[in-house]
Formats: C-alpha cells, structure tokens, sequence
C-alpha cells in the first residue's frame, strides 16, 4: 500500500533519518530507498533549500505544515516546482512524513479545464469568421482577376498580389474551419505506434527532412480509442513545432509509455478517469518565451515569424475530443509536449 501511494513520500524518524521511502520518492530524488535510509534526504538540498526549512520549521513549532507552488532545487542543479507537505504521525513522537506533488500533476485539471476553455473560445471566433470573411474573399479574388485581364503587366502584378493575399487568407480561414465541427469524433481502437509512424513518415518527407528523429517506444502498450485522422494531425502539429525549434541536424524524439494509475477528475462529470497511455514529442530548442508558456494552447498565442497560434490551439482540441490532456514542459534544456490519453476500454 505505501508503494501504490502516486505522491513522493519519506517517513523520518526523531533525528530526520529516512525509515521509509515509497517508490513514487524514489522515481522523484532519483535515488533507490537503501541510499536514502543510508546517506539521508537533506544533502540532496542546498542548505538554504526552502525543504530543509519545512522540515526544521515543523519541528520547531510542533505542528503540521504545507507550503504550495515552491521552486525546489536540488544539489546538482535540477529544480521543480511542488506543494510539500509536513505532517505529524499522531501515534508515534517526533516522528514525520514528509510528502512532495509536482505542480506538473496539481495542475493538470486546471489546464484541462483551461484547454477546454481555448477550444470552446477558438469554436466560437472561427466559426464567426469563418461565416464573416470567407465568402467575400472569393468576390474580392474574382473581381481581381477580372481587373487583371484589362491592366498592364504592372497592374497584373498588383492584382496577382491581391489573389495570392486572399489565397493565403483563405488558407489561413480553412484551419481555423477545423475547430468548428463540435460533433464527437468517431473512435476506433487504435495503435498509437501506427499513428505516430504516419507521422514520421510524413515529417521525413517533407518539413522535417533536416532533423533526425528517434524513437522510445514502450512495445507492449494496449490501443488508444481514438480517431485515426485527428491523432495524426494533432501530433503532426506537435511534430511540426519541433522541427521549427530544432537547428539543422538535431534531433526530434517520440517517446511512448504506460503510467499506471495516473488519474484526473473528467470536466463537468466528477468522475475519475484513468489516463495512462502517455506520449511525447520532445526537441532540443529553445523553448517558448516564458511571457507565453502558460498559454501556448489558446488560439493567436505564437512567437513564431508568420506563425497563426492555431496549431497547438488544435491540438489541445483534438486531445480534448478523446478525453485527454496536453501538456508542455522544459527539462535538462529540452522541450517536451507531453500527451496523455486514456485507453480503448476492454469489452470494445
């Protein structure tokens, strides 16, 4: 039972010696239960680590402690930010449990919720302009052409530019056509490996043939129900996104694997559900600007030169449509856009 606990826990004795550490813990220090009873947990952090104060602070006063949202440092340089708890064992004197929950986990329903939120908002402004300003764009492009027949070669080249203009706007108005069908999606079970194979076939042969890709997949994992298409274009604009951020001749990893027990309270409903099938795109550029890392799924949010903001806004949708979550993350200098799906129930 203490194993099975997802969140990160040590139990320290009177004199903050580990007597426990459940597997969560370890996955989280990145030190096996035997290193940590052996060497202890506070050398893992600087001495002014806000953790070690927790600790000292609790004792001290006798009391219970949370503190919510810290940036924790480790020794050696990697940080992360979690809610850390200090509780009293009310049958057993001075003794501790010491409880960790990355904000990476915390947050998920408040992103979903917010994912839900971009789609819903993208529907609406798509659908509006979609209804607005496509059709009077194939006036203006037909009256442009007419104009051009009876102009000379400098005119033509005016009206040329008005076609080309409204052609690129049109496009840009078909994208944003994708967000308006609010029908469910037709689900099927399906491989998740076969999905993202068509996704690197195509990114190898066109937009990323300048990088290399490769490949963790976990082989064993059980299908995903979901819509074949959709997944394709969902994780063909995730791909897409780090070919952009990857220089010539770096590296794009699809990465797979099964996280038992990861669960999340479905929007609206109150229930739980399980989401254990995880998949990730990750790239070694640069990142987003942080002035727009807790947006980059809502519609018109991009950095990129000529760049939409409609591409992750999509994403977040389709992920949405299948009951999922997406997520995005910098770690040891990568990004990483992190999708987690829930699997094709057992009786389909």
């Amino acid at each position: 039972m203490w194993n099975a606990l997802p969140a990160p826990i040590l139990l320290l004795g009177p004199d903050d010696g580990v007597a426990i550490a459940n597997s969560a813990a370890e996955t989280f220090f990145n030190v096996s239960q035997a290193q940590l009873i052996g060497k202890g947990w506070a050398h893992l952090f600087p001495d002014d680590s806000p953790v070690r104060a927790l600790v000292a602070e609790a004792r001290e006063i006798s009391t219970d402690i949370a503190a919510y949202d810290l940036s924790i440092e480790f020794i050696g340089g990697r940080r992360v930010r979690a809610d850390v708890l200090v509780g009293r064992l009310p049958d057993r004197d001075g003794w501790l449990a010491l409880s960790f929950q990355p904000r990476a986990v915390t947050s998920l329903v408040d992103r979903q919720k917010g994912q839900q939120g971009a789609a819903r908002s993208a529907t609406g402004v798509a659908a509006m302009l979609a209804h607005e300003i496509k059709n009077p764009l194939s006036g203006i492009r037909g009256a442009a052409q007419l104009l051009g027949e009876s102009l000379d070669q400098d005119g033509q080249e005016l009206t040329g530019l008005i076609i080309s203009e409204v052609d690129r706007v049109r496009a840009l108005i078909d994208r944003m056509e994708g967000f308006t069908d609010t029908r469910p999606p037709a689900l099927a079970e399906e491989n998740i490996h076969a999905v993202l194979g068509h996704v690197r076939m195509l990114a190898e042969a066109g937009f990323g043939h300048h990088v290399q890709f490769r490949e963790r997949y976990d082989p064993s994992l059980p299908p995903v129900l979901g819509n074949r298409d959709a997944l394709v274009q969902a994780f063909l604009n995730l791909v897409k996104n780090a070919v952009e951020a990857s220089a010539p001749g770096g590296t794009v990893t699809l990465t797979t694997a099964f996280r038992q027990g990861f669960r999340v309270r479905a929007h609206g409903t109150g229930a739980r559900i399980s989401l254990p099938l995880e998949v990730c795109v990750i790239d070694e550029g640069e990142g987003a600007p942080p002035h727009i890392a807790d947006h980059l799924f809502e519609p018109f949010v991009s950095e990129k030169r000529g760049g939409t903001g409609l591409g992750l806004a999509l994403v977040a949708k389709v992920v949405g449509d299948h009951g999922g979550i997406v997520e995005y993350d910098r770690r040891e200098g990568r990004t990483v856009f992190r999708v987690l799906l829930p699997l094709a129930p057992e009786d389909k």
